[in-house]
């Protein structure tokens, strides 16, 4: 077992009497609604499956069966929960709730989801994926799921995206192949132009997201009526291997397709394997290539194009 350092036993701590305060779990009153924060999860558990056996029940929340049975026993004397015989099994109840237990639970229910909404509707939009994606990162470390499907999504840009893309390029092409800052100032001088110059409907910025965060991009912009450049195609080294760089340029390609362009194109380098492996399997054919020396690197450069 690796050694626990104790700010990491420290944070966890003060994570949880966070939590538990500012949800109201210390009190008896969840959300106003009376119940404590046992009750109250309990009722939702029941609202959300009918069938449920108490023992199963028991054992998906931690209870203490017997603490479980006092509660069930309660929900039962407010008329909100019916208990009947299972099937196969003399010894087993099944519990469901009554339509006055329904009646109990919905005020509840709605109240959460408004607790929700005005913790959500703090930040802004970059803020609440940022949230959404560290509560799901959480969830997925803490439950030991490792097999858990990560979430991925690819969007439209929004503000503060393109700064991301102008110091992703500049960082990950300095790693990898010791390009010098001068192709940095290129991705925002497009970057820039793109924005300036944006074209809704014939030009398109796409951004891929792990869990909540920018881990990719791929630009479509115009090069005249029937010729769309795909350009800044990058993925993350974190999230390499998911398959997002073809998902990028598909998108990309659909979306030219669609705007009615005749043709695409794009240049690279011929060191870029992986990119240029993207582009000849999904057609894109090498018309012309040429030396040159930039970015601090002597290089190949190469005109890629597809036929639409």
């Amino acid at each position: 077992m690796p050694a626990i350092a104790p700010h990491a036993i420290d944070a966890i701590r003060r994570f949880n009497r966070f939590h538990t305060r500012w949800v109201g779990a210390l009190g008896g009153d969840l959300h106003g609604s009376g119940f404590g924060l046992t009750e109250a999860r309990v009722l939702y558990e029941l609202a959300q499956r009918d069938g449920w056996r108490a023992g199963e029940l028991a054992r998906e929340l931690g209870l203490d069966p017997a603490y479980l049975s006092r509660l069930l026993k309660r929900f039962v004397t407010l008329g909100w929960l019916a208990r009947e015989r299972a099937e196969g099994d003399a010894r087993a109840l099944k519990l469901q709730l009554t339509e006055a237990g329904q009646a109990a639970f919905r005020p509840l229910d709605q109240a959460s989801c408004d607790q929700a909404s005005a913790i959500l509707s703090r930040l802004d939009p970059a803020g609440q994926t940022a949230l959404v994606g560290a509560l799901d990162l959480a969830q997925r470390l803490l439950s030991g799921d490792s097999a858990a499907r990560r979430m991925v999504t690819i969007r439209e840009h929004r503000p503060g995206d393109i700064g991301w893309v102008i110091s992703a390029h500049g960082r990950l092409y300095a790693q990898d192949y010791g390009w010098d800052i001068s192709f940095e100032a290129l991705v925002a001088e497009i970057a820039a132009k793109f924005l300036r110059e944006f074209q809704p409907g014939r030009e398109r910025c796409f951004i891929a997201e792990l869990d909540g965060a920018p881990v990719g991009s791929a630009f479509v912009v115009r090069e005249s009526e029937e010729v769309a450049k795909l350009r800044l195609v990058l993925v993350e080294k974190r999230a390499q291997g998911l398959g997002l760089g073809k998902k990028l340029v598909r998108e990309a390609v659909g979306f030219a397709r669609a705007a009615g362009y005749r043709r695409m194109v794009l240049w690279t380098n011929d060191i870029l394997h992986a990119a240029r492996a993207i582009y000849v399997a999904e057609g894109f054919r090498l018309v012309a290539e040429e030396k040159h020396h930039s970015f601090g690197q002597n290089l190949v450069g190469q005109n890629w194009e597809l036929a639409l």
